[in-house]
């Protein structure tokens, strides 16, 4: 897998959520032209995109905010069990530190943090516009 792609409507509040994760910008650029809208299936189409990697360098997430044509509501604060893409899921050293850095920036635990058989601390958390994300802290 290279990477996941998000449409979003406020580019600077995903990135800064996501870095607050621990994830690191590897770039940003403008997007639109012929090339684009034949990828995308979509004419006339201009957008911002910012990519971000892993510190491990092996996993991406690619978030576009379209300029044009405008956004469209996907159900962004779909439940779990709607069908589609759902929810990307990192592992992170501590759990607890993590959800203090992302709680300024909007993150919001679904329900319960959980601990499954002393292996592992888990929850969801929902992220700028409603994006779903699992985190995980493995105990050694």
């Amino acid at each position: 897998m290279h990477h996941v792609g998000m449409t979003v409507t406020d580019l600077a509040a995903a990135v800064a959520f996501f870095e607050a994760l621990g994830m690191e910008l590897e770039g940003k650029a403008h997007m639109e032209g012929e090339f684009v809208d034949g990828v995308i299936g979509l004419d006339g189409s201009r957008s911002e995109i910012a990519m971000l990697r892993t510190p491990d360098d092996r996993y991406r997430v690619e978030f576009s905010e379209f300029q044009t044509p405008d956004a469209v509501d996907g159900s962004s604060h779909a439940p779990i069990n709607a069908l589609g893409l759902r929810h990307v899921a990192f592992v992170v050293d501590d759990l607890d530190d993590t959800l203090a850095r992302i709680k300024p920036l909007g993150g919001e635990v679904v329900r319960n943090v959980e601990t499954y058989q002393d292996m592992l601390k888990t929850c969801y958390v929902r992220g700028p516009e409603g994006m779903l994300i699992e985190l995980c802290e493995y105990f050694s």
